[in-house]
């Protein structure tokens, strides 16, 4: 015999879960006009970091009593307050984005595949050949520079073989050899 009691909820569980998810939208529009809309970046693995939170948050205070809705909106106004700390640190303090944010990385010098920076990032050559392929790179020496963003995104620099080099400005930040 099937037991159904899997697809029940109390009385009043639905009605709970559409006012939570009302009230949690709206703060989530409130604390975002208030601290912007960097809030859901993902500029640093900070930003990231923070909206996974509170993704976490939304999901568990809409779907279940425990946290509160109380509880869930003070957790949203102490992340997204975190967030606009850290990002007036990061302006303001020079070493602040250090501490917060990890470096890019080069992963490849023009054609050049930098293995040490591969295996001090983590990543495959099979990963790499991915992130080519998904920039429509056709020759190896189309690429210019590949860089791991201090998101854990991979840039991929290229141009056709006969263009300009890359502005140096670009990779300013980049850090080129492992440590």
């Amino acid at each position: 015999m099937i037991d159904w009691t899997w697809i029940q909820a109390a009385e009043d569980a639905p009605l709970m879960i559409v006012c939570s998810a009302v009230v949690l939208y709206v703060l989530l529009i409130l604390y975002t006009r208030l601290v912007g809309l960097r809030s859901f970046s993902k500029m640093s693995g900070f930003d990231f970091a923070i909206t996974i939170a509170i993704g976490s948050i939304l999901a568990s205070v809409t779907l279940w009593q425990k946290p509160t809705l109380l509880e869930g909106a003070v957790a949203l106004g102490v992340l997204f307050g975190l967030q606009f700390v850290v990002g007036n640190l990061r302006k303001r303090l020079p070493g602040a984005t250090a501490l917060v944010d990890n470096t890019p990385l080069l992963l490849m010098d023009g054609p050049e595949v930098l293995r040490d920076n591969l295996r001090r990032a983590n990543v495959t050559e099979t990963d790499l050949r991915a992130k080519l392929r998904a920039a429509n790179v056709t020759q190896l020496e189309q690429v210019r520079a590949v860089v791991m963003e201090s998101t854990g995104d991979v840039s991929v620099l290229h141009a056709p073989p006969d263009a300009p080099p890359i502005d140096d400005v670009l990779l300013t930040d980049v850090q080129q050899e492992p440590r």
